[in-house]
């Protein structure tokens, strides 16, 4: 998505995990832990979702990255929120019921009550504004939109649909078209 917004020209190179490329050394000399997505730009390769959507965003001149030290502040504590208090709790759901990885009853109403957590923490700035950072769509806005898009197609949608605010936002950043072409709709 990231890409899409800042209009940045790329070439996407498929990394077939059936076949364990992401565990052949190709790919671990640019993702030294086996995982996906990496970067190619000239000789500089960079690995960790989160630090390549600051780079690209950061070298196309986007304001998917605030200008202001205080923006910036906000867009890097709200992808530590993502990380920390949503992703993990999220994953309980999408691996339970997306790729049919049974979790235990106990875990997954731990996990929903975590989500509701963030959810609430999530809801007060998108109260009073569009994006989690404010006016303006950022990296932080993007870190949550692969979980959220398996999250909706599961029971844990119930907690998303709790809080009013967060799926508002949740609407109005999976209908970006950057994001639809992403998700394949």
């Amino acid at each position: 998505m990231t890409l899409g917004e800042t209009e940045t020209p790329y070439e996407l190179k498929l990394v077939d995990f059936a076949k364990g490329e992401h565990k052949q050394e190709a790919h671990l000399a640019r993702q030294p832990f086996g995982q996906i997505p990496t970067i190619e730009d000239g000789a500089f390769t960079l690995f960790e979702s989160r630090a390549i959507c600051r780079y690209l965003a950061q070298k196309a001149g986007s304001p998917l990255v605030p200008a202001d030290l205080q923006g910036r502040a906000r867009m890097d504590q709200w992808l530590s929120v993502e990380q920390s208090n949503f992703s993990g709790h999220a994953m309980k759901f999408i691996y339970h019921h997306t790729f049919k990885l049974p979790q235990e009853e106990a875990v997954l109403a731990a996990a929903g009550t975590a989500l509701d957590v963030a959810c609430n923490a999530l809801s007060k700035p998108l109260a009073t504004q569009p994006y989690l950072v404010g006016d303006q769509l950022t990296i932080a806005d993007i870190g949550y939109l692969p979980y959220l898009e398996y999250v909706m197609a599961s029971p844990a949608s119930e907690v998303i649909a709790k809080h009013p605010h967060v799926a508002a936002w949740w609407t109005r950043i999976s209908e970006r078209p950057t994001w639809r072409k992403v998700a394949g709709r």
